[in-house]
């Protein structure tokens, strides 16, 4: 990291702990309706089985509350309750067994032109937070900044993102509420970064990271890699979400890269693989496609190599644990450089590469 990180209070999320010293941990969010059970709990598991550590499911309505329960007791991640509006929909999902919520206490009050009528719900909703023992996400975003602050600042620049979310963590801490965690997120990258920068100077609670409406996957992993991966150079940061137009799987392949790039955690092995060019003989790209999708069954530490050349690829992946090089209609298996096969035919390449890596697993 290019500056030291500044510990942060720590809070919990069913068995993971975020903040202090402890590893940034891995987000997302499902996209089926969370009252299909069956297949929300099948693409919490698939999230699971790539990496994913806390996954949040939206709550709109109470008809959805009502599964929660089934939700809680079968999913193997930790699940956070995505509420806006109605409090009694949080309260739902606290009894259900979840432990943790993504409210905004600002759509949760009740006002009249713009100033506080009625402060109950959040009354209420505190006192059943404490005697749930819960974390709470206060979650800001640009489309979600108060009138009163729009006026202040003339748009939802970072100081007024950051005003928005000290403004609701007050609100929960005159209730005594401070298992919080606090994200603030922009579809602008550069407003994403000053605004996180801003808030870790004002606040000790954990922040969560990722850029909002990002996009489709690869226009969403660039925004999602240069605001996340700046700010987890600046040592801020304690938990990430990237956010792309796409299955929420996908997302959790850029946020370990980002990690691991940053060099903060390596979750599955790494992947090294060239380019291709006009001396490519083989269909380099299928293969390092099917060979990324075996990585997550890898110990986190290893190196493996996909390249092209056959003359050049060992030595220029002399620090793989484990690589293949291939020509045309034949190709080689290397370990640190050193070839341990030689052989004919690029499938059979593949498929003696591929039982390699069967050896190696976890």
């Amino acid at each position: 990291m290019f500056k030291e990180k500044k510990l942060k209070r720590e809070v919990k999320i069913g068995q993971y702990i975020l903040g202090g010293n402890n590893p940034v941990r891995i987000q997302s969010m499902t996209n089926t309706s969370t009252k299909d059970t069956n297949a929300t709990l099948k693409q919490i598991e698939e999230l699971a089985n790539q990496g994913c550590e806390i996954v949040r499911v939206a709550v709109p309505d109470m008809e959805t509350a009502k599964t929660l329960n089934t939700l809680q007791k079968k999913s193997p991640l930790p699940l956070v309750a995505d509420i806006h509006f109605d409090y009694r929909l949080a309260i739902m999902a606290l009894e259900a067994g979840l432990t943790a919520l993504r409210i905004n206490p600002g759509n949760i009050l009740k006002k009249s032109n713009n100033t506080i009528i009625d402060t109950s719900p959040i009354d209420i909703l505190a006192k059943k937070i404490l005697e749930h023992h819960a974390t709470v996400r206060v979650g800001v975003n640009s489309g979600s900044v108060e009138k009163d602050l729009l006026e202040k600042y003339g748009h939802p620049c970072p100081e007024a993102l950051v005003e928005s979310a000290l403004r609701h963590t007050q609100f929960l801490e005159e209730r005594g509420v401070t298992q919080i965690k606090v994200s603030i997120k922009s579809s602008s990258v550069i407003d994403t970064i000053k605004a996180n920068i801003l808030l870790d100077e004002k606040t000790d609670y954990p922040i969560h990271l990722g850029v909002t409406e990002a996009g489709t996957p690869i226009r969403g992993a660039v925004k999602s890699t240069l605001g996340i991966g700046n700010l987890l150079l600046n040592g801020i940061g304690d938990t990430i979400r990237v956010s792309l137009t796409a299955n929420p799987i996908e997302e959790i392949a850029v946020a370990k890269e980002i990690l691991r790039t940053a060099g903060l955690r390596n979750m599955g092995a790494e992947l090294i693989s060239c380019p291709t060019c006009g001396r490519t003989e083989i269909d380099l790209i299928k293969i390092a496609k099917i060979v990324e999708e075996k990585l997550i069954d890898l110990p986190d530490t290893l190196k493996v190599a996909v390249m092209g050349c056959v003359v050049n690829g060992p030595g220029e992946a002399k620090e793989a644990d484990i690589g293949l090089a291939g020509g045309k209609g034949k190709g080689v298996i290397f370990r640190k450089g050193e070839i341990i096969h030689s052989i004919q035919g690029e499938e059979n390449l593949l498929q003696t590469f591929l039982a390699e890596l069967d050896k190696l697993k976890k």
